[in-house]
């Protein structure tokens, strides 16, 4: 049973930058995807990032283009999303989940993800 821990969240300042870490433990399949969401107050849980696990092809929401970047350490069964130049909008708990499969509109759609850690809080000041 894989398992998700994400932390890395914080209060910042609009233009400021956090990187948010996602733990995994237990088995891990080159076929996993491993997404980044997130849910601001009020608001559905939306597609933020993706990243596959085997090969490190990437997948991002139009408003975090040029601004935020996933990575993954394979060593440490570890991914990345750093966050630049956050903006107030950007203010959200950001969860990471895993599915499997390839990039496609279906990796955006969080009901295909079967885990979820449970969340990191991000809030950008103006």
């Amino acid at each position: 049973q894989v398992q998700l821990v994400e932390s890395g969240g914080g209060l910042v300042q609009t233009g400021g930058s956090l990187r948010l870490s996602c733990a995994i433990s237990g088995r891990i399949h080159p076929t996993y995807i491993i997404g980044w969401f997130r849910r601001a107050p009020e608001r559905e849980r939306t597609f933020v990032a993706a990243i596959t696990w085997g090969g490190g092809d990437v997948m991002y929401t139009d408003s975090v283009k040029g601004r935020f970047t996933i990575s993954k350490d394979n060593a440490n069964n570890t991914v990345y999303l750093q966050l630049n130049s956050l903006k107030p909008e950007d203010t959200a708990a950001y969860y990471c989940g895993m599915t499997t499969g390839r990039l496609s509109i279906a990796t955006k759609v969080p009901r295909a993800y079967t885990n979820w850690g449970q969340g990191t809080q991000v809030t950008v000041s103006s």
